[in-house]
């Protein structure tokens, strides 16, 4: 490619003539990914009826390549969190995103997914996935409509046509950590928060053996 375009009349400095190749091979990956895009077929709550209305024959999204939604997480690589997470499920959750293959992209749908919604203060009710899951493209609405969903669908295209190979995650040096499962107790503990209990048990062990008076 970088031949062709000296031949053209284009002077391409040598240390430039790499990075021309490499943004045309991205231009090529990319294209072939955002039309087979493999959304996860699984729903929580009520968005996931305007996910189904949005794979149905009035709107069918598989006119952007995403008509195969996939049962397994393993076969899938765009994650539409439809619906109200609640405490109990996220560990599900964030199994079946460990179990997604790279690369992987994560869409919060409606309010709930968002930021809790009309819940958002309940005891058992996570507000927004993205305290659990790096979240791509946020939908908002209590439902978002099909077209909502659409239009976040296209979002995550124009976001793939972005990137890049030298750049993205999925091909950097060294294997990707998965994201620690959520424990479920008397409330939800995130392990990744350990670090901060164990400070915060240390400091109070000292205030109750500290003697009186010091």
């Amino acid at each position: 490619m970088p031949e062709e375009l000296n031949s053209k009349g284009y002077d391409i400095p040598p240390e430039m003539q790499s990075l021309v190749a490499i943004t045309t091979l991205d231009k090529i990956y990319n294209w072939g990914r955002r039309y087979s895009v493999w959304p996860m077929m699984f729903g929580l709550a009520c968005c996931a009826i305007e996910m189904i209305c949005t794979a149905a024959a009035r709107f069918d999204f598989s006119r952007f390549g995403m008509e195969i939604m996939r049962p397994s997480p393993r076969q899938a690589d765009l994650m539409l969190v439809s619906g109200t997470v609640t405490k109990k499920m996220v560990p599900q959750i964030v199994r079946l995103y460990n179990q997604m293959p790279e690369p992987k992209y994560v869409v919060a749908m409606g309010a709930c997914a968002c930021g809790g919604g009309p819940f958002k203060e309940g005891y058992n009710v996570v507000s927004g996935i993205d305290k659990f899951l790096p979240v791509d493209v946020y939908i908002p609405g209590c439902p978002p409509t099909p077209q909502a969903l659409l239009f976040g669908l296209m979002k995550v295209q124009e976001m793939i046509d972005t990137q890049s190979l030298k750049e993205v995650r999925w091909y950097q040096k060294g294997e990707l950590p998965a994201i620690p499962v959520p424990i479920l107790g008397p409330d939800l503990i995130d392990p990744r928060d350990y670090p901060e209990f164990a400070e915060k048990l240390a400091k109070a062990q000292a205030e109750v053996t500290e003697p009186e008076g010091a």
